[in-house]
C-alpha cells in the first residue's frame, strides 16, 4: 500500500467539494496475498466534502442517503456555476 492511507479519503472529499456533488468511491477489498494490495475504504462523501458513509478494508456494501436539499444549499452557498466568466474565456471542443 503506497498512497491509500495518505490520499484516498482526502481525494474523495476534494472531488465532492470541488464539484459540489455527492461522490461514491468504490475500492477493491484488501487482499494481502494479491499482486496489488488495495487500501479499501469505499466511501460516500457529501457536497460539503464530509464522509457520510465508509467501509473498512474488508468486502462490504456501503449505503448512504442522498439529501437533495443539502445539495441545493451547498450550491447556493458557493455558487461556482454562476461565477463563470464567459466574457473572459470560452470552453471549446477540438475536432478529433
Amino acid at each position: 500500500m503506497t498512497t491509500g492511507p495518505a490520499h484516498w479519503e482526502l481525494l474523495m472529499r476534494a472531488r465532492a467539494l470541488d464539484n459540489q456533488m455527492y461522490v461514491a468511491a468504490c475500492s477493491p477489498a484488501r487482499d494481502p496475498d494479491g499482486s496489488y494490495v488495495a487500501w479499501g475504504h469505499s466511501m460516500v462523501c457529501n457536497p460539503w466534502g464530509m464522509v457520510i458513509a465508509e467501509a473498512d478494508e474488508t468486502e462490504q456494501i456501503v449505503y448512504a442517503e442522498i439529501d437533495l436539499e443539502r445539495l441545493r444549499e451547498v450550491r447556493q452557498s458557493i455558487p461556482v456555476t454562476k461565477q463563470k466568466r464567459s466574457d473572459i474565456y470560452a470552453v471549446t471542443v477540438a475536432d478529433s
